[in-house]
């Protein structure tokens, strides 16, 4: 049964960041000039010849459009590329006239620069469909269903944003879900009703020609449930479409009903976390109304609709107040449901969602089996809910003294001795090298290649998730290190055949930024464990430096530099945690919120909790384009 929805959204003051006008108006004619006076000639010297209109097929990127309107937010994404391929002198390419080193510099500062010219804009509106977790909880907490019936739906792609679209197989598949709740929370007809049927949908009226009202009742009370929010007169008038259309084909009353809650089950207002009706379209951008609200907070922190408490706030219009969300924040944070955010977002910005499915060579890794990678996840779970609730430092991820193990976990820290039995508990640390996410085995793992390490892809892992430097993709047909002539390499290190690879003016550039980072990881084997020495026998060489040119020796001393950056880690987090939560990726004006909200977190010593409000307080969190 197909249900039309009527998406608009009910408006009501909300707090927000804002930035200094005049601040931000002097800061806009300074990025103006510049723009004008020296990223204007540069790219036109440099760029330009490649890079236009009349050439796109040959690059695959245009600075025609940029040179007219710098500031679009579309362009966003592409001069962050473009100032990484240039600061890694990956481009211009060989053979063409270089810029200077100052000049390199002058463009990589354009980025703190072009964010100016963006108007003060929320951003795109997302308006997204359930994820199967998220789909399968909200089933949960209505119905009281094992969330398992919705394992049958497939996978989402991981990312910032949320596959949108409707498959005709995934209707099919959403239809017998609904069925088969229904199924178990309803009588068979003739039999007495269930526990929830009788809640849910009252005593069958005496008279026949009180169903239609009693049916609009029951309608109005399950949809606030399931659409978390009121219906509109509208969705109710569907609704009891529905219900008539089961009446005239002499359905019972309490037929007629549960045709109408299936219907409720499968409309987009279910499916979608869809707003409110009644705004202003001329307002241009206005803030959610409290249910919209109440939901954005909820999926975000518990992967679930808003409990009872979240949606009298919203009856009351208050949710919004700033002092009514940070406590609705610490409170949801407080609770279990939270794991939430970490199976959402904290799994994907360490890249552990695969690590289940993860192939690895079972004759060098025999160790990880289905256990063992259960393990894996859970350590850096509880180690990342133990830092949002005891509300600790962000630096507590890179370094600490504690962890969560069990007895196959144990085992790739060497303290199989000391920690037996399945159950994961919190165990002290005393090797230095161990704690934080760096020496996680979990990330180690989903960093290497199936039968051996790679500090390339653990290079990349530190550069993006943790200090948020934007790292150029590689370019095309790069051989693999195992095309090298395998007898030439037969007594060389894999530092060494790195090396060797990136002698090659191709792979040169970007292996001079990844490679020194990677190798300080290379300590740790491919599922996590210490060595001394690589698989040739020959010493671990895990000396390396940052991009400003800091050099380390050891995974100890690196650990200690990046939480001499925890301002940039801080802002990685942010970043990272924001595009989750709005569903896509960060432009424009979001940059200039993301600069405000560090100023508060930086102030609190960087905590965790306090990252997490201002993310749920933030401008672009609160705040809606109405087109």
């Amino acid at each position: 049964m197909a249900v039309l929805a009527v998406w608009c959204v009910h408006s009501h003051p909300c707090s927000a960041e804002s930035a200094n006008p005049n601040d931000l108006a002097e800061r806009k004619a300074d990025a103006e000039k510049f723009f004008r006076k020296r990223v204007t000639p540069f790219i036109k010297t440099y760029c330009l010849e490649c890079h236009q209109n009349s050439r796109p097929t040959e690059a695959g990127l245009s600075f025609t459009p940029a040179l007219d309107t710098p500031g679009h937010a579309a362009f966003s994404e592409k001069w962050k590329k473009a100032a990484a391929r240039v600061k890694a002198h990956d481009m211009p390419p060989d053979g063409m006239d270089e810029p200077t080193d100052e000049e390199r510099q002058m463009f990589a500062a354009w980025l703190d620069k072009v964010k100016y010219l963006s108007p003060k804009d929320p951003g795109t509106f997302v308006i997204r469909r359930l994820t199967k977790a998220e789909y399968g909880n909200t089933l949960r907490d209505l119905f009281g269903v094992d969330p398992a019936i919705a394992d049958a739906l497939p996978d989402e792609v991981s990312g910032e944003g949320y596959l949108n679209s409707l498959s005709p197989i995934q209707l099919e598949q959403y239809l017998a879900i609904a069925e088969e709740v229904l199924n178990r929370v309803l009588a068979p007809a003739g039999s007495p009703p269930t526990a929830w049927q009788e809640r849910a949908f009252g005593e069958v009226p005496e008279t026949q020609e009180d169903y239609r009202a009693a049916a609009r009742q029951v309608a109005a009370s399950l949809a606030k449930q399931a659409y978390r929010r009121p219906p509109s007169d509208a969705e109710l008038n569907v609704l009891i479409n529905v219900f008539d259309l089961g009446r005239q084909n002499e359905l019972s009353y309490q037929a007629a009903v549960r045709l109408m809650l299936k219907a409720i089950l499968v409309s987009p207002q279910f499916l979608f976390i869809t707003p409110a009706d009644d705004l202003d379209p001329e307002a241009g951008i206005v803030p959610l109304d409290d249910y919209q609200l109440a939901s954005r907070l909820s999926y975000l922190l518990w992967a679930t609709l808003p409990d009872d408490e979240l949606m009298e706030l919203a009856d009351s219009a208050t949710l919004h107040q700033p002092s009514i969300l940070k406590t609705q924040v610490k409170r949801m944070l407080e609770d279990p449901r939270s794991r939430a955010l970490f199976d959402g977002f904290g799994a994907q910005w360490l890249g552990l969602g695969d690590l289940d499915r993860k192939v690895f060579d079972p004759a060098k890794f025999p160790e990880m089996t289905g256990p063992m990678r259960t393990a894996m996840y859970d350590e850096a779970r509880l180690y990342f809910e133990s830092i949002v609730r005891e509300n600790q430092s962000i630096a507590s991820f890179i370094d600490s003294d504690y962890t969560y193990l069990n007895e196959d976990l144990a085992s790739i820290y060497g303290m199989d001795e000391t920690v037996t039995g399945a159950e994961m508990r919190r165990v002290a640390l005393t090797d230095d090298h161990r704690g934080g996410i760096l020496g996680m085995p979990g990330v180690l793992a989903a960093t290497s290649f199936p039968n051996r390490t790679s500090p390339v892809i653990r290079g990349v892992w530190v550069l993006e998730q943790v200090l948020g430097e934007e790292v150029p993709s590689a370019p095309p047909d790069v051989p693999a290190l195992e095309k090298q002539d395998q007898q030439s390499i037969a007594n060389l290190s894999l530092r060494e055949r790195t090396e060797l690879h990136r002698s090659d003016p191709v792979c040169a550039n970007c292996h001079r930024l990844l490679d020194p980072i990677g190798f300080g990881l290379e300590n740790f084997d491919a599922i996590g464990r210490w060595r001394e020495q690589d698989e040739n026998g020959e010493p671990i060489d895990a000396s390396g430096e940052l991009p400003d040119g800091s050099r380390f020796s050891t995974p100890q001393e690196l650990k200690g530099m990046i939480t001499g950056r925890l301002d940039d880690f801080s802002r990685t987090l942010v970043e990272k945690m924001l595009a989750y939560a709005l569903c896509r990726s960060l432009e424009g004006y979001d940059e200039i919120v993301v600069d405000e909200l560090m100023q508060e977190i930086a102030q609190d010593g960087y905590h965790m909790q306090t990252i997490v409000t201002a993310v749920v307080t933030s401008y672009p969190f609160t705040h809606r384009r109405t087109e």
